[in-house]
């Protein structure tokens, strides 16, 4: 589903070039949830990026779901990601003009859904939100927010979920409510989800868990859950 080939990121800047990321090789197969940790500034969100088509790495390769993205220019790229992936980001990224399920029927608009407002009404109604559908992001919580970004991110029942920090802004509480709903929704729809996190805690609820640290993977281990079942 997601498979990623020696890849490297490098910026020019005033002092010379930053290395982001060195060389990172990963694989993520189809209904698995990955985990990513690692400290401020190991390349967690670059890599999301890249995965997500929203950044080109400097050299290697980025394959999602069998498509090469050195294949594609921008408008391709925004072509596969409406219909492949969706995204959830820390700050909600709302659009504060527009109702929760304005907001959730944007993809679907995009997309050309004829029904899009009726089947964006559902997803508000899976992350019980239905009674919220009418008022603003000013109006909501963060923790509705970021169940309005969820249903959105869902709306067009994309194969990967990619979510960096999605409980980054939010209470302790709150936050477990938003990942237990992820979770959910992965389990009932089959959707392959990445996670990047600084929570070790959180990771340990994917099936995999990764760690970076300086623009590399420094270990990959797999859920105990996930080794008795393959036992």
């Amino acid at each position: 589903m997601i498979k990623l080939s020696d890849i490297h990121l490098t910026l020019k800047s005033d002092a010379g070039p930053v290395n982001i990321l060195r060389g990172i090789d990963l694989t993520v197969q189809q209904g698995e949830t990955v985990g990513i940790v690692g400290p401020s500034g190991s390349g967690k969100s670059t890599l999301m990026s890249i995965m997500a088509g929203l950044e080109l790495p400097t050299s290697g390769s980025v394959e999602i779901v069998g498509q090469k993205f050195e294949n594609l220019d921008e408008d391709a790229l925004a072509r596969f990601r409406r219909a492949n992936i969706g995204i959830v980001f820390q700050s909600f990224h709302l659009i504060p003009t527009m109702t929760a399920l304005e907001n959730v029927a944007i993809p679907l608009e995009l997309a050309g859904e004829k029904d899009a407002f009726s089947a964006a009404a559902d997803r508000l109604e899976a992350v019980g939100l239905a009674d919220r559908a009418t008022h603003y992001p000013a109006q909501l919580s963060g923790g509705e927010q970021q169940r309005v970004a969820l249903a959105r991110a869902m709306s067009t029942t994309p194969r990967i979920l990619l979510a960096d920090e999605p409980t980054g802004n939010l209470d302790g509480k709150t936050g477990e409510i938003i990942i237990d709903l992820m979770f959910r929704l992965h389990e009932k729809e089959g959707t392959t989800m990445v996670l990047i996190t600084h929570d070790d805690a959180l990771a340990r609820k994917c099936t995999h868990q990764v760690r970076l640290e300086d623009g590399r993977v420094v270990s990959r281990e797999t859920s105990q859950e996930e080794v008795l079942a393959g036992e």
